[in-house]
């Protein structure tokens, strides 16, 4: 067993009380390999915000979990030598057994995810509560999900989306006795979030659904899953040095700028730092077709990273400033 507090990691309860208090939300970067990682805390040291780091099942196998505990003893070493004080939880994202959740546990994260949303509303009641009572043992934090989002992102795909029903909130807080709700209410995973022709405006978020589950769970930390905003500037350069992704759109920075200011105080981004990231490569790739040397591709996409998530903390998220 390695507890997350031996790798000066903290879970996600304070955080989230913060956030609600100050009206923002704690940006939920994915990562999957190191210049990922160092992006996204360069970018929290740099604008001084609070961070969770969130692994997926498909990143844990991709990265080796053994690897993955030490890179974030390291990312917490690089904050030390910074000279900063940063909240950083590690957190797995879609969790979707129960052995999952107890294996991160055991292996030093300091939040999970329990993603029961494809089963029965009782089925999920009773895994959620489950994962609960085990992480809670270790205080660990676990966030829950009612409601489906569409969309393909790592292993969770699902070709419908089903909007979180504010009647089911309460009990399922009640029972499960759950950190954080994920709902859904409008965001998709993935970069193709709506179909959308060019020019045509994207569907705005039901913040009705929105506002009545914070009617229901006053207080409570409501998390949004799905919410890149396929930003269009590298879209285009993917586009423009060779790529394919027409008509990719995603959720409007002022549509997520208003959700920060709600309930909403756990925000999760993953397709835009792939796209950065792609973008960047890709240009390198065209415009530098001898280059072989993978620090010359890897290093400008790491720094279009570093901008890409610092314009998040300071101008989406409301993060800036808040470690």
């Amino acid at each position: 067993m390695h507890h997350y507090k031996e790798l000066g990691l903290v879970n996600t309860r304070e955080m989230f009380a913060k956030a609600m208090a100050g009206k923002y939300a704690i940006p939920a970067y994915n990562f999957n390999n190191m210049e990922q990682l160092q992006a996204i805390i360069t970018a929290c040291i740099e604008t001084k915000s609070p961070v969770i780091l969130q692994v997926s099942s498909g990143a844990r196998k991709y990265a080796n979990q053994i690897l993955l505990r030490y890179m974030a003893m390291g990312a917490m070493e690089i904050i030390k030598d910074a000279g900063v004080t940063l909240p950083v939880a590690l957190h797995l994202d879609h969790g979707d057994t129960y052995e999952l959740c107890v294996s991160c546990i055991e292996s030093g994260f300091s939040s999970v995810m329990i993603d029961g949303s494809a089963h029965s509303f009782a089925d999920n009641m009773a895994l959620t509560k489950k994962v609960v009572e085990y992480a809670h043992s270790h205080d660990v934090t676990v966030e829950g999900e009612l409601g489906v989002l569409a969309g393909i992102e790592d292993e969770v795909s699902h070709e419908a989306s089903h909007y979180t029903n504010p009647d089911d909130v309460e009990e399922f807080v009640a029972k499960t006795g759950v950190d954080s709700l994920a709902i859904s209410i409008g965001t998709s995973h993935g970069a193709y979030k709506f179909k959308v022709k060019p020019g045509e405006e994207v569907p705005p978020l039901r913040f009705d659904i929105l506002e009545e589950v914070e009617r229901r769970i006053p207080g409570f930390p409501i998390v949004l899953h799905g919410a890149s905003s396929v930003m269009p500037e590298y879209v285009e350069m993917i586009n423009q040095y060779g790529g394919k992704m027409e008509n990719a759109a995603g959720i409007p920075e002022e549509q997520l700028r208003r959700a920060a200011a709600s309930s909403v105080c756990k925000i999760n981004i993953d397709s835009d730092g792939r796209l950065a990231m792609t973008a960047k490569i890709r240009e390198v790739f065209a415009t530098k077709p001898a280059e072989f040397d993978p620090r010359k591709y890897l290093g400008p996409a790491r720094d279009a990273l570093v901008g890409m998530y610092k314009h998040k903390n300071e101008h989406v998220l409301g993060s800036a400033g808040k470690a």
